[in-house]
């Protein structure tokens, strides 16, 4: 018996789920993200393209639902965790006919790597639809603004900004008698090795630099890199009492000091290098971020000042002299402005008769008085104030030639200058200089510009130029306080130098020091072999000026003449003693 069937029904159901999963497939493929749809076993209904872009696994690679877990967490413990938390919110969802809220997941791709995805699930019918959204670029793109926002680039190192931040953690967090320090380190000479061996080299010292540093500290304290050649480290629980936190400080700040001290490799160079360093230890107590910041910066100058290679704890008294200083620049600022600065002019003896003058700046402030240029040429080099200054000096002393031109008795005698290091590194000094002198009516042959060893090492090469630029109009160089620094017979022979100024140090002792005896005589046969005149300054006695003339040296300046003195002082004092 044939038992006939009519499936057309049934051929027409089929194609038309066949057309609805079609269209379903069709509408998610379009969609911009990854979907899964799932059975609720479990089972893998299908997958869009975009979700084997994102995951690498297709449907194939996804026969059921534990494949897909087994694949995208292949550690059992975190799979089982996830899983059992994954079933509880679909359980929870069917029932309630909702949504599965999103939630970030760390889901191992085909490639094996882990990727951060937004997932989230909805009941459709007896099907879950589950959604993934690849955060891995977005999450690197806030990782790498966090890198920027907080991290130095160059070192790896926490910038200032969380520097700052870990500081006020610090100061709500370290609770008496718990102390914290902060040290700040400041490497000496780093605009030297950027200066003459490229930045390349300095930003690998700098590196080199933050390794040592991390090397001496704790794990969990901060080493930053607050900008430029600035460090510091964080130190957190450093002692129960001031005195304990200090000798701990002083501890680690020796053993930085002592690692940074060694040599450094630099493409099979050695290169040495120290820094100074300021501390300053402080507790919950402590008022705030800045004011800590203020006197750790406050120690590391005095470190500096005191010599560098150093570390200086920080000390009231620091916040006086800082204020004293801050004073003390906005009155040169004003004496400039007003006038209160002149030269005076300390004559200099050939064979003996005055030649030359040197004009060295003195300031008559209105309260303070004279204030020595010990205490406000250092300061105007800090500042930036050595250029209007230097520049003011300048244009006086030119104004002052052109006035003894006019004096026969005068009118052959030559003007030193003191140029200082960043006046003469300037651009366009070459020019400054001779229009100066163009505009004062001064002749360059009068004029002598003493320069420093430090200054000419600098750049020897653009020293050597821009001397010979000004030398062919008539200016006159002077080496001053010779024998002080690096004295070298390559670079006096590449200078266009007229003279050699033997430093007054060694003149002082020059009888009672054989080594100070030695050196002077050293620099005068010197100078007689390079051609050049030799002057010795800070001659006080006739024994001294004895010595010298005994070995060939007719030409000094020194209290034996004369002090210092302002320009109608000087001029008669020519007339009287008599000039060229």
């Amino acid at each position: 018996i044939v038992v006939l069937h009519d499936i057309t029904a049934r051929h027409a159901m089929e194609e038309a789920l066949r057309r609805n999963e079609s269209r379903l497939r069709a509408l998610l493929e379009q969609l911009p993200v990854g979907v899964l749809l799932l059975e609720r076993d479990g089972a893998v209904a299908l997958c869009n393209q975009h979700f084997t872009e994102l995951t690498g696994y297709g449907e194939i690679d996804l026969p059921d639902g534990e494949a897909w877990w087994q694949k995208a967490y292949p550690d059992p413990e975190s799979r089982a965790r996830l899983q059992e938390d994954w079933y509880l919110a679909t359980r929870k969802a069917y029932h309630e006919g909702g949504a599965i809220p999103s939630g970030e997941f760390t889901v191992v791709g085909a490639d094996q790597q882990p990727r951060t995805m937004e997932i989230a699930g909805v009941w459709v019918g007896k099907q879950l639809l589950v959604t993934f959204v690849d955060l891995s670029q977005r999450k690197a793109a806030e990782q790498e603004i966090r890198t920027l926002a907080y991290y130095d680039l160059l070192t790896a190192l926490p910038n200032r900004r969380l520097l700052v931040n870990r500081l006020e953690q610090s100061l709500k967090h370290c609770k008496p008698p718990s102390h914290c320090a902060l040290l700040m380190l400041d490497l000496d000479n780093f605009k030297a090795l950027n200066d003459t061996r490229g930045h390349e080299r300095g930003d690998q010292l700098l590196k080199l630099v933050a390794e040592r540093l991390l090397a001496c500290v704790r794990s969990d304290d901060t080493v930053a890199r607050p900008g430029g050649d600035e460090f510091a480290v964080l130190l957190e629980n450093v002692g129960d009492s001031t005195e304990a936190a200090r000798r701990h400080c002083d501890e680690i700040g020796q053993k930085i000091l002592a690692s940074l001290r060694e040599p450094y490799v630099m493409d099979g160079e050695s290169h040495h290098s120290t820094l100074s360093m300021g501390v300053t230890v402080f507790s919950a107590t402590e008022d705030s971020v800045d004011a800590i910041l203020q006197r750790v910066d406050l120690a590391m100058y005095q470190a500096k000042a005191t010599g560098r290679d150093t570390l200086c704890f920080y000390d009231p008294s620091m916040h006086t002299q800082a204020s004293e200083r801050a004073a003390l620049e906005v009155d040169m600022r004003a004496g400039l402005a007003q006038g209160q600065f002149e030269l005076y002019y300390q004559p200099q003896v050939d064979h003996g008769r005055i030649v030359a003058a040197e004009a060295l700046l003195r300031w008559h402030h209105p309260q303070r008085g004279f204030v020595s240029p010990a205490s406000f040429i250092p300061m105007a080099e800090e500042t930036g104030l050595i250029l209007p200054l230097g520049q003011w000096v300048l244009e006086a002393a030119c104004k002052q030639l052109a006035q003894w031109a006019n004096d026969p008795q005068l009118a052959e005698l030559t003007l030193a200058v003191n140029v200082s290091p960043r006046q003469f590194r300037q651009l366009g000094f070459v020019q400054q200089v001779l229009g100066t002198l163009a505009s004062t009516g001064a002749a360059a042959r009068r004029l002598k510009l003493e320069l420093t060893e430090g200054l000419l090492l600098h750049d020897v090469d653009d020293s050597a130029a821009r001397m010979s630029e000004l030398k062919s109009y008539g200016v006159g160089f002077s080496l001053d306080d010779f024998g002080t620094g690096y004295s070298s017979l390559s670079y006096l022979k590449r200078l266009p130098l007229d003279q050699l100024k033997i430093d007054q140090s060694f003149v002082r002792d020059v009888l009672t020091d054989p080594n100070d005896a030695s050196i002077v005589r050293t620099i005068l046969a010197l100078g007689s072999s390079l051609g050049l005149q030799v002057m010795a300054e800070g001659v006080e006695t006739q024994a001294q000026q004895a010595f010298l003339e005994r070995h060939h040296c007719h030409a000094w300046q020194g209290y034996l003449l004369s002090r210092p003195v302002p320009a109608e002082e000087f001029a008669a004092l020519v007339r009287a003693h008599g000039a060229v």
